[in-house]
């Protein structure tokens, strides 16, 4: 454990910003940007860096416009690591005391994004002034919906790009969203604003209509707090506990996907929580870094139990007279005119007098086989689910077996600057996790920053794992269930510390 605190003399902070968004030429592979253009820039991508110094404890938060500081998305796994070297080497700071999270945006960054952080982080500490300190709340509902889906059935699916959803009838309910906004704000002692910090969880990934690369919701809410603010005021975004959160609407297949409104929403409802914060002068600044040990699960049973559903699912289509040419026209008849779709109610009619039902039956046969083809249609999309999630698990299984290792080392910070307080994760938390943290916090105002210092996929609750396999959250994750409490007991005791 490593422990740096200072409760006397002035604070001093440090802010500042380098674009990162990617020039070179070319397309990418990374099925990450699938639905972007990388060549298209939509609007710029940034790393901002936040300094913050009393006496001789100094903190360094970094904020980047990626999906992810290591394992997936453009940035080096070296990075972290590459990034803490240079700082401490040239500006003496401690490798522990910096943090570095990603909004989960899925920009794509330019290759040298490892010299333009170390360039925001050497601007932001050179150009360090006293500052007064406040810290609040804002709330915001209205851009963010739990993507998990309870099942009738009991089990749960997740709305995801990746597949169809399952039929509206056995979709049961929802699971929550945190709407609150975690705020700290810096004003230099003149009274102007220098920077914004500020925590939410979501999925920043609705996208622009022009397809191109884009910051998304965190990168338009930044710009509207700043402009907003003025005086040259930087916004820093940090991800909170979104593994299970999505924007609004996020399948809707009727308007252009468009993160701009809803960044706008989130950045305005920061502003308004900031008109009731006041700063002061002084307030603690105390960092402790620690790392724990989290298990990996046994994931061949479930790749197992799931193979056979895809075998069980493949055995279950049935054959049927009609193609998508006919049912799509069959389906349009006997929608229409549910009584007489096969020609008008006076043939009906004439046939019941003559004593004969030819288009009834007719109508019967179609019926059947409409029936069995929607069966197969809705079979054909649980087959898409499970063989996504399958290859979520197979991935999984294979990394776990390449680490020889039961367990995983994580980085687990607690930073308290004033009454602002957080923790922070290397993984995507489901929602819930955040909102247990907050609850039993001994401070009042403490927030959790996922996709913090290293990533380490999704990490649901041992409540989710028990649907292992069927939805994203719960396949994409090499964690067991005992993860979550090792967490919350590892958070809880730093929350004592702060």
């Amino acid at each position: 454990m490593e422990t740096t605190a200072s409760a006397s003399g002035q604070l001093l902070a440090g802010v500042a910003r380098v674009d990162i968004t990617r020039t070179e030429s070319g397309t990418t592979d990374d099925p990450l940007y699938a639905n972007i253009d990388a060549e298209k820039i939509n609007d710029p991508l940034y790393v901002k860096a936040l300094v913050l110094k009393k006496d001789d404890t100094v903190a360094v938060i970094i904020t980047v416009d990626a999906v992810a500081i290591a394992e997936i998305g453009s940035i080096r796994n070296e990075y972290l690591a590459e990034v803490r070297a240079r700082l401490n080497a040239e500006l003496k700071i401690e490798a522990a005391n910096v943090l570095i999270n990603a909004s989960h945006c899925h920009g794509v960054v330019c290759a040298d994004i490892e010299q333009r952080t170390i360039q925001a982080v050497k601007e932001a500490w050179h150009g360090m002034v006293p500052v007064t300190i406040g810290a609040g709340t804002g709330h915001e509902d209205r851009i963010a919906e739990n993507r998990r889906l309870a099942l009738k059935s009991g089990g749960e699916a997740d709305v995801r790009h990746a597949y169809s959803l399952p039929p509206d009838e056995e979709i049961d309910s929802v699971g929550p969203i945190d709407p609150e906004i975690g705020v700290l704000r810096l004003d230099r002692t003149d009274g102007r604003p220098l920077a914004v910090l500020h925590n939410f969880s979501c999925h920043p990934i609705q996208g622009v209509p022009s397809g191109g690369n884009t910051a998304d919701i965190a990168g338009f809410a930044c710009k509207a707090i700043e402009d907003s603010s003025g005086d040259g005021t930087i916004a820093l975004f940090l991800q909170g506990c979104a593994g299970d959160v999505n924007p609004v609407f996020y399948k809707d297949v009727d308007h252009p996907r468009d993160a701009e409104p809803l960044g706008n929403l989130l950045g305005l409802s920061t502003v308004r929580a900031l008109q009731n914060i006041q700063t002061e002068e002084g307030g603690e600044l105390k960092l402790i870094h620690e790392t724990i040990q989290l298990p990996r699960a046994d994931l061949a049973p479930h790749i197992k139990t799931l193979q056979e559903r895809q075998l069980q699912l493949l055995q279950s289509l049935q054959g049927t007279t009609l193609n998508l040419k006919t049912f799509l026209a069959l389906t349009m008849k006997y929608h229409l005119s549910p009584d007489f779709p096969s020609y008008y109610s006076h043939r009906y009619l004439h046939d019941q007098k003559m004593g004969r039902g030819d288009l009834t039956k007719l109508d019967a046969e179609n019926r059947k086989n409409l029936a069995l083809y929607i069966d197969n249609i809705h079979t054909m999309e649980e087959l898409t689910r499970v063989r996504a999630n399958l290859d979520l698990l197979k991935m999984h299984h294979a990394q776990n077996q390449a680490a020889g290792e039961d367990t995983i080392e994580v980085e687990v910070v607690g930073l308290r600057i004033g009454e602002f307080v957080l923790i922070t994760f290397p993984g995507e938390p489901s929602v819930l996790i955040g909102l247990n943290i907050k609850e039993t916090s001994p401070h009042e105002l403490t927030f959790v920053s996922g996709v913090t210092n290293g990533y380490i996929y999704y990490a649901p609750t041992a409540e989710q794992l028990k649907n292992r396999g069927k939805a994203q959250e719960d396949s994409d994750c090499f964690l067991a269930p005992e993860w979550q409490q090792l967490f919350e007991d590892k958070a809880a005791e730093i929350l004592k510390k702060l």
